[in-house]
Order: C-alpha cells, then sequence, then structure tokens
C-alpha cells in the first residue's frame, strides 16, 4: 500500500490539486518501478512531497549536496533501497520510503522553457524524485540513466504526459 503525503507551501497555489497530482506521480513511479508489487502490498510505504520555494530547496541542495543554488527536484531516501527487498519480504508494518522536494520557481522556469504546463513538468519531477527513493540513478552510468529514463517514460504515459527526454520535446524548448 502506498500512502502520500503533502505539504505545498511558499509560492506554489494550494488551491490546484497538488496533493493529488503528488499521489498519481508517486503512484504512476511505483507501479512503472521494479518495485511495482508495493502498490498491493499490506506494506504501509509512505512517501512525503513537499511543494516549496527555490530559498528551501537552495538551502537544503547546499547542506546535503555541498551545491550553493536552488535546484527542481531533492530526493531524501530514508532507507538503503538494497534493504527494500527484506522490507518488502516482511510483507507487514510501516516504512518511510523518503522525501521529494519541489523548488516553484525552477519549475515554473523549466515547464516554460520546454512550453509544457507546470503540473506536468512537476508530476515528472516528482516521478523522478519518487524512482530515485526506489534506489534509480542516472548519475552512476549511462546504462542506469538509460534505465531510470525509461522508467520514468512509463510512468509518464500512465499519466497522460508526453515523454520529455524525445526529440520533439527537446526541439519544442530550444526554438
Amino acid at each position: 500500500m502506498i500512502l502520500v503525503e503533502s505539504d505545498v507551501s511558499g509560492e506554489w497555489d494550494s488551491s490546484t490539486g497538488l496533493p493529488a497530482l503528488a499521489e498519481r506521480a508517486v503512484r504512476a513511479a511505483v507501479a512503472a518501478s521494479d518495485w511495482n508489487d508495493l502498490g498491493d502490498s499490506p506494506l504501509a510505504v509512505e512517501v512525503s512531497v513537499k511543494f516549496t520555494e527555490d530559498d528551501e530547496v537552495h538551502a537544503l541542495n547546499a547542506q546535503y549536496r555541498a551545491k550553493d543554488k536552488p535546484t527542481n527536484v531533492l530526493s531524501f531516501p530514508m532507507i538503503e533501497a538494497d534493504l527494500l527487498d527484506r522490507i518488502v519480504a516482511a510483507g507487514k508494518g510501516e516504512v518511510l520510503l523518503g522525501d521529494v522536494v519541489l523548488a516553484r520557481g525552477v519549475c515554473a522556469a523549466e515547464a516554460a522553457d520546454k512550453g509544457i504546463s507546470i503540473d506536468d513538468h512537476a508530476a515528472h519531477l516528482v516521478v523522478h524524485g519518487t524512482l530515485h527513493l526506489l534506489g534509480y540513478d542516472h548519475e552512476e552510468g549511462e546504462e542506469e540513466a538509460e534505465a531510470m529514463e525509461d522508467t520514468e517514460r512509463r510512468a509518464l504515459a500512465a499519466l497522460g504526459i508526453a515523454d520529455p527526454y524525445s526529440t520533439e520535446v527537446q526541439s519544442q524548448s530550444d526554438a
């Protein structure tokens, strides 16, 4: 069972249905992942999604990644991905998978550059962040990056969102 807790603050419009967006995106990411059985498991797996402003993400990025700038999304896993097998095998109980934090200004600027809605881009970033919580990585090598992107594509397709890595989307953002 997947549980999604959301917090909307800062520059985000709390009346736009962001908690529902976060829930759909987290569920789609899990369903598209190697951990797709978590959705039907009696194990309660919680993901926290925070929609906040650039300043907060900037501070978190500086503190935890030594990068003195805001970024679009940060993920903070609460368990090591290799322990997830054992937790799932136990089949019951609760686990906090981790936190996903999105920066409003960076997200909005990227969406505008790509010519897509901020909601679609935010959903992509929640999917991306959730996959990091599940142990996916795009910085360890090309194979891992491709596997993560393929999983993102499947999750986004399930949400009715276009492939963010297609050359068509890229050419729109370059125009």
